[in-house]
C-alpha cells in the first residue's frame, strides 16, 4: 500500500491530538533530556568550583570491573535511546501528510534515492560546523562559560571504538529524526510560522546540551538553526544524520585516541 493510501485510510488527527502527541514524544525523549540538562547546569553553577574546572562526562563505563556486563549496558543504552526516533517514524507514518508528502520516508526524505547527495552534503555540513564549533568550545571554556567535556570514559577495552561509533550514529538518528524531521513537520502542521519552527528546534537542541555549559547551548543552538534551514530547503534528514554522525565520531573517537596528546582541549 502506498504511503498516501495508508495515511488516507486513517482518520486525520485534530490539532489538540497532534499538539499532545508532540508534548508526549518530547516528554519521553529529548524534552526530558532538556529538563535534566538544565538542572545539571544549575547544579554545576551552584558548586564552589568555577564552571571550567568541572567536567561533563560522556560515554562512561557503568561496570568497569566487569567489561562484559558494561558492554551489555552500553548496547542496551544505545538501543533504547533509538526507540523515540522509531516511535516518531511510526507516528509520521500514521499521518497526516504535509506539503504533498506522506509517511516518514516522504516527510523526512529517508528514501535512499540520493545517497551521494546525502553523504557529500553531510560531510560538508560536518566540516562547516565542526571547526568553528571546536573554536567556540575552547573559547567558552577559557572564559569560564563551559565545562571540560570528557567525550569518552569506557577504558581500555576491545569494544570501546565500536561502541563509540554506534553511540555517535545513535545520537545522530535520535536528534535529527525527532528534533528536526518530526518536530518541525508537526509544528508546521500545527500552523506555526517558519521563524518559530526554526527557533523551537534550535532552542531545544541547545537546551539538552546545557549540561556542558553556556558554550554548549549556544554552539548547538546555532547548529540547530543551520540544520533547520537545511531541512526546510531540502526536506531531507539524511545529510543531517551523516553530518551529526561524523561530528560525534570525531569527538568521541578523537578524544579516545588523542586525549593524552591534546589535553588542552
Amino acid at each position: 500500500m502506498a504511503a498516501e493510501e495508508l495515511v488516507r485510510g486513517i482518520s486525520t488527527p485534530t490539532r489538540p491530538v497532534l499538539r499532545n502527541e508532540v508534548w508526549l514524544l518530547l516528554g519521553v525523549s529529548l524534552g526530558h533530556s532538556a529538563v535534566w540538562s538544565a538542572l545539571s547546569l544549575v547544579d554545576k553553577l551552584t558548586r564552589p568550583a568555577p564552571l571550567n574546572q568541572q567536567a561533563s562526562e560522556l560515554n562512561v563505563a557503568r561496570t568497569p570491573d566487569r567489561p562484559w556486563l558494561d558492554l551489555a549496558f552500553q548496547l542496551a543504552g544505545i538501543f533504547f535511546a533509538l526507540v523515540p526516533a522509531l516511535f516518531a517514524v511510526h507516528l509520521l507514518n500514521r499521518g497526516p501528510g504535509w506539503g504533498g508528502r506522506f509517511g516518514a520516508r516522504g516527510l523526512l526524505g529517508l528514501d535512499g534515492t540520493r545517497r551521494g547527495f546525502d553523504a557529500g552534503t553531510g560531510a560538508l555540513l560536518a566540516a562547516a560546523i565542526g571547526i568553528p564549533g571546536l573554536a567556540l568550545y575552547v573559547a567558552a571554556r577559557e572564559l569560564g562559560l563551559n565545562t571540560t567535556v570528557v567525550a569518552e570514559g569506557l577504558g581500555h577495552v576491545w569494544w570501546a571504538l565500536p561502541v563509540l561509533l554506534l553511540s555517535a550514529v545513535q545520537n545522530a538518528i535520535l536528534e535529527e529524526v525527532v528534533v528536526v524531521g518530526y518536530l518541525m513537520t508537526r509544528l508546521r502542521q500545527l500552523s506555526w510560522g517558519v521563524p518559530a519552527v526554526i527557533a523551537a528546534s534550535a532552542l531545544l537542541r541547545g537546551a539538552y546540551h546545557l549540561y556542558q555549559g553556556f558554550g554548549g547551548f549556544v554552539g548547538n543552538a546555532v547548529m540547530g538553526v543551520v540544520f533547520a534551514l537545511f531541512f526546510l530547503r531540502y526536506r531531507r534528514t539524511g545529510p543531517l544524520i551523516v553530518a551529526h554522525s561524523l561530528l560525534d565520531i570525531v569527538a568521541f573517537v578523537g578524544y579516545a585516541l588523542l586525549a593524552d596528546q591534546l589535553d588542552w582541549i
